[in-house]
């Protein structure tokens, strides 16, 4: 099994990421959150990768860090929670909040990431409010600062917005407005999804 990649980033979309190693791209599904923290296209970078096999498709998905990549194990562990799902709910959060919030059992704040009810919000938070906790990952949230995720965010968004080819003005501007229509409390792929729409509906 692909356990890590060492190459260049060749090609990047909103989900995936097309990395070169020698010239072999291998297609690399990674967070939204990651993916804005990517380097340019042209550019080296070095990725751990988890792969997962089914009968009708071999899929790599892509952590810039070993705690992203436990609490991806983690998340694909709960019943009915596949890796299409865990990469998205650690795109609704950064690690250290997604941490926090499963440890507190905040099932309000875990059904505002994209694709996250409540019954499977509950879920998340009885079988892992535990489990976080043996995973050194609660040393991560206990670094986080009570006022960082609405300045982290909107900083994580201009930065997601320029790596997919925006002028930095453009992504400025589109981040302040997704954050107004939203509220700086909203989950980060909301923010994202927001500031893509006005980014495509400005002339």
């Amino acid at each position: 099994m692909i356990a890590a990649l060492r190459g260049t980033v060749q090609e990047k979309s909103l989900e995936e990421a097309i990395i070169d190693v020698g010239g072999v791209g291998y297609r690399v599904f990674f967070s939204t959150l990651t993916l804005g923290r990517l380097p340019a296209e042209g550019e080296p970078v070095q990725v751990r990768v988890r792969t997962v096999v089914r009968e009708d498709a071999f899929e790599l998905f892509g952590f810039l860090s070993r705690p992203e990549e436990e609490l991806f194990l983690l998340l694909n562990s709960v019943s009915h929670v596949g890796p299409r799902l865990a990469l998205a709910v650690l795109s609704g959060m950064e690690v250290a909040e997604l941490v926090a919030a499963l440890g507190r059992g905040e099932v309000a704040r875990l059904t505002k990431i994209h694709g996250v009810g409540k019954k499977t919000a509950e879920r998340l938070v009885l079988e892992l409010k535990d489990k976080v906790k043996t995973l050194h990952l609660e040393q991560v949230a206990t670094q986080l600062k009570p006022e960082a995720p609405a300045a982290k965010h909107l900083a994580d968004l201009i930065s997601a917005l320029v790596n997919l080819g925006y002028k930095q003005p453009q992504a400025e501007k589109a981040a302040q407005s997704a954050s107004e229509r939203l509220g700086e409390e909203a989950a980060f792929q909301a923010l994202f999804r927001e500031a893509l729409k006005v980014l495509r509906a400005t002339p």
